[in-house]
């Protein structure tokens, strides 16, 4: 029956150490071990035994990224306007000896910084600059966190600025001068409409002008090449009839159909002469046609003559 006992009590025993002794560490987390107080080793992921009664788990550390909440702070801007901003810190633990001795409370003291970092960040610039210049705010403060959290073994990654609230007349004032810019630039806006489309009018007006002074350029020009066209067939026909009459003339009989063709036409032109008036003075020859066709032919003969010398 005793001997059942010390059995059972070994037993309890044994299991006792067991779980003192057997550690999982899960995935992405890291165990600081403690040598009777002292640190010892940081134990990843898997299962681990530990020396009994001498070694423990001081401390426990995750791995993975996660956010922290930055309260809302009031901060002073450059141009002395209150503003409340708070935001979200996302940091990671690369290090689990030096966060678990480098500072008490990693998680606070980096908000604290946070905090006192946003608030030299807006104090550097104006209200309606502070809207603008959130990206530059945000990678301040992760600079300056990313350098004091080095010794703790924590790297910060990022903060983002959720909110940054004015107080209510400060935002209606600004509300109002937002609503005022806007008015202006409808009215700019609409004013250049206006000058684009008259400066349209006018460019197409000037466009129309010059079309038609082309057109009647072009027009002048077509027609005095027409006239001049014209006047050369006259002329080159002229040429030409007058160049078939001298090859007449200088051939067997020219001369003889030349007085007739002269006293025809003498005779036609003076009967239509006394067709046209009342009043009609007749010439002291006129009787006299073969006179006028000796004229003429003497002319012609002259003419010829001077031609061949």
């Amino acid at each position: 029956m005793t001997t059942l006992i010390v059995a059972g009590l070994l037993a309890i025993v044994a299991i006792i150490v067991i779980v003192k002794t057997a550690v999982v560490v899960p995935q992405q987390s890291a165990y600081v071990i403690e040598n009777l107080g002292k640190y010892s080793r940081t134990l990843k992921a898997g299962f681990h035994i530990l020396v009994p009664f001498i070694e423990k788990v001081a401390y426990r550390h995750t791995l993975k990224e996660h956010a922290v909440d930055v309260e809302e702070q009031i901060c002073i801007t450059s141009d002395n306007v209150q503003v409340g901003v708070d935001g979200v810190l996302y940091l990671q633990v690369l290090d689990a000896e030096k966060a678990s001795y480098g500072i008490g409370d990693y998680l606070f003291a980096i908000a604290q910084l946070a905090q006192t970092t946003l608030r030299s960040e807006i104090g550097k610039i104006e209200l309606d600059k502070t809207f603008e210049e959130r990206s530059h705010i945000n990678l301040r403060v992760v600079e300056e966190l990313d350098q004091a959290s080095t010794p703790w073994g924590v790297k910060v990654l990022r903060y983002e600025i959720r909110n940054i609230n004015p107080p209510h007349d400060v935002l209606s004032a600004m509300e109002k001068q937002m609503r005022a810019e806007r008015e202006k630039r409808a009215t700019v806006l609409e004013s250049e409409g206006v000058r684009d489309a008259k400066i349209n009018e006018a460019e197409g007006e000037k466009q129309r002008v010059i079309k038609e002074s082309e057109a009647a350029k072009q027009q002048q020009i077509n027609e005095a090449e027409g006239e001049a066209a014209a006047i050369l067939a006259i002329a080159e026909a002229t040429a030409e009839g007058l160049r078939k009459v001298a090859a007449a003339l200088n051939s067997e009989g020219g001369d003889k159909a030349m007085q007739l063709r002269v006293a025809e036409d003498y005779l036609e032109r003076f009967g239509n002469l006394a067709k046209e008036g009342n009043s009609l003075i007749v010439p002291a020859n006129l009787s006299d046609v073969s006179s006028m066709i000796a004229a003429a032919t003497t002319v012609f003969e002259n003419t010829s003559g001077s031609r061949a010398t």
